[in-house]
């Protein structure tokens, strides 16, 4: 039905890297969740009153609560949509990450409350009724959610949502404690046992989890988690794909939410080119990165001297040294500086989050072998670290 809706209602609806259309599918799957879970709450609450049930009365109140959770995700996608202005020039799509935390925490507001009227019913059981309608409207919930599940997880992958992400899990949690209020309804008509209260409990404890799981993938982009493999590959294939690039480094992904992505990288280009041709050139991967990645570039260029001998003798040296420290560093911007009295072994080394080896121990030991070679030679070294793994 989503597919066919956003067929019908969403302009491009396969352009799903255009912002545009991601908004559309946000607000669309908002209103229809709204939809499923008001119906929800209604048939769920009307079979709560029945059997006189504390888990399928809270069970109804949880898609309630299901409802202003998929109103967040479609105020969210909306607002999230808006220009940048002045005051926010870029952009305010973090508003879909804060719309996704909002989500969690309602999930964890409603596991608690569910723990607690569960554990009431625990000190306190009560018979309940089991009846046709009361199996029915559970059952329909059952299959209801597990739909909502489905197209909210393929639509939250499809246009990278972690607030529509974060949806499919609240709707895969009840689909599962709706499951087990039905079990637990069936096994108190056919056995008397009183079980509500304890699988209330278990479907509140497991609502907690997924709460807390949810709020775990949607705080990470708000304090800055390293982009996608796959899309540094793709920054990586695009500039490399220019001939006047000899690598890149130091490339940085500034996320400002989905759709509004910068990127700065430093592209080592020939000393001895042409630099109005090599500007030009730089100019034009950016271009290219905009069209083709939907994103903000800055390159800087860095000139490297890729024609001396001596040059690339000693970056050679260098790097055999840095490997037996650990064959997973590297290093770039690798030049020299020749004066009357010593010589300057400029270089950068990249070294990963959580390295064995202190700072200091990594200079020290380079410093070290670099005057080896030659005691004119100082090492002039600055630390990097790796912002896209």
């Amino acid at each position: 039905m989503v597919r066919l809706l956003a067929r019908i209602l969403i302009k491009d609806y396969d352009q799903t890297e255009q912002p545009a259309v991601r908004q559309a599918y946000g607000i669309l799957c908002g209103g229809i969740g709204i939809a499923f879970n008001i119906l929800l709450f209604a048939g769920k609450f009307l079979a709560g009153s029945i059997s006189r049930s504390i888990a399928i009365t809270a069970d109804a109140f949880n898609n309630l609560s299901d409802a202003g959770s998929s109103l967040l995700t479609l105020i969210g996608f909306k607002m999230a949509g808006q220009k940048p202005d002045t005051e926010h020039p870029f952009g305010h799509g973090r508003i879909e990450y804060l719309t996704g935390l909002l989500v969690s925490l309602l999930i964890l507001l409603m596991g608690f409350e569910l723990v607690k009227s569960s554990f009431l019913k625990i000190l306190h059981p009560e018979d309940t009724e089991c009846t046709p309608l009361v199996i029915i409207i559970l059952l329909v919930s059952i299959a209801v959610k597990f739909y909502m599940f489905l197209y909210n997880r393929s639509t939250g992958k499809e246009i990278a949502s972690s607030a529509m992400l974060a949806t499919a899990t609240d709707s895969f949690s009840d689909m599962l404690s709706t499951a087990v209020v039905l079990a637990a309804t069936l096994i108190g008509k056919f056995t008397g046992l009183h079980i509500d209260g304890w699988c209330g409990l278990l479907v509140g404890i497991f609502i907690l989890y997924a709460g807390f799981s949810a709020a775990k993938d949607t705080i990470s982009p708000l304090l800055g988690q390293p982009p996608e493999k796959a899309f540094v590959i793709r920054i990586e294939s695009i500039v490399l794909s220019n001939p006047n690039v000899l690598g890149i480094h130091d490339l940085v992904v500034h996320d400002y939410g989905p759709g509004r992505v910068m990127i700065s990288l430093h592209a080592e280009v020939p000393a001895s080119g042409d630099m109005l041709h090599l500007h030009d050139a730089i100019d034009n991967i950016e271009r290219d990165l905009n069209r083709e990645l939907h994103c903000e570039a800055v390159i800087h260029m860095d000139p490297v001297m890729n024609d001396d001998a001596q040059t690339q003798e000693l970056k050679e040296k260098a790097t055999v040294f840095l490997h037996e420290l650990d064959a997973s560093l590297n290093l770039h911007d690798f030049r020299i500086v020749k004066g009357p009295t010593h010589t300057n072994i400029i270089f950068d080394i990249l070294v990963p989050f959580h390295f064995q080896y202190s700072d200091s121990e990594i200079t020290s030991f380079m410093e070290e072998k670099i005057r080896g070679l030659d005691p004119s030679y100082y090492a002039v070294i600055n630390l990097d670290r790796d912002y896209t793994t």
